[in-house]
């Protein structure tokens, strides 16, 4: 197989490459390879399609939602939607293979989506690598049941479905008394103004037990990086499956081309 050249562009890649492996000096054969994985990926990045990066766990049954919001995408012409486990590994022994991939799938990318249903895993540190420049301004977060700790108003049809799961999951709790607490929050809800209905809350819970799935819940810290994405209306948090297809339609089109793309930033 022939040797990969550098690519034009190669000072700029290697700078990224560079700060993921903490500056430390690469063999030859390290090179090579890094050359060959930006040869065979990084082309889909710099056409004229929009691409974008989704995050999240790829155990079942969370790649399941990850491959939803890749179809939903797909769907767009322009777009380029892509799960980085499908991608050309780097088989390299000594350095760390993600913050490279990763670094450089990042920087790239027009947008970068993270799908969260746990605090746990792969996609707990990529959370704290999107939450920050230089990655930030062009990140979607998409956390499932998420609503901020201190939010206790059921002013929304997911606030008192986030309540009614908590309720539902409840472990101190018998089947009459989990059906009253529900009916009492639905009409609460009611009574505030807010249209919805109790089968509707009923038919997500249902849905919710006949996937074996508790409700997510988040330490202080996972709420606080999804509350940093929410003033800037790029925090979109969802239930069902359902509900994730349909707020996919909330992330940018594949035009215009991106803000952050016009000032120059990578």
């Amino acid at each position: 197989m022939t040797d990969p050249s550098p690519p034009p562009d190669a000072a700029d890649i290697m700078t990224v490459v560079h700060e993921a492996v903490g500056g430390i000096e690469l063999e030859p054969a390290e090179k090579r390879e890094i050359w060959r994985f930006t040869q065979r990926e990084l082309p889909y990045l710099w056409s004229q399609r929009t691409s974008y990066f989704i995050l999240g766990s790829y155990r079942d049954p969370y790649i399941r939602r990850l491959r939803a919001v890749q179809n939903e995408l797909a769907k767009q012409l322009g777009a380029y939607p892509f799960i980085m486990g499908d991608l050309l590994e780097l088989p390299t022994d000594r350095l760390n293979t993600f913050d490279i991939m990763f670094s450089l799938l990042a920087t790239y990318s027009d947008y970068i989506v993270g799908v969260f249903e746990k605090e746990s895993g792969g996609e707990a540190p990529e959370l704290g690598e999107i939450d920050d420049q230089p990655y930030f301004d062009k990140s979607y977060v998409f956390p499932r049941d998420y609503a901020w700790a201190t939010d206790e108003n059921l002013d929304s049809t997911r606030h008192v479905i986030q309540a009614a799961l908590e309720v539902a999951f409840a472990d101190d709790l018998s089947v009459n008394e989990v059906q009253s607490k529900v009916g009492a929050l639905v009409d609460r809800a009611q009574d505030s103004g807010l249209g919805i209905n109790e089968q509707e809350v009923w038919d997500v819970i249902d849905d919710r037990t006949d996937e074996g799935a508790e409700p997510t819940t988040y330490r202080w810290v996972h709420l606080n990086k999804f509350r940093k994405f929410e003033p800037h209306d790029r925090c979109f948090p969802w239930t069902t499956e359902d509900e994730l297809r349909t707020v996919v339609d909330k992330l940018p089109s594949p035009t215009p081309r991106p803000e952050w793309e016009a000032s120059g930033a990578r």
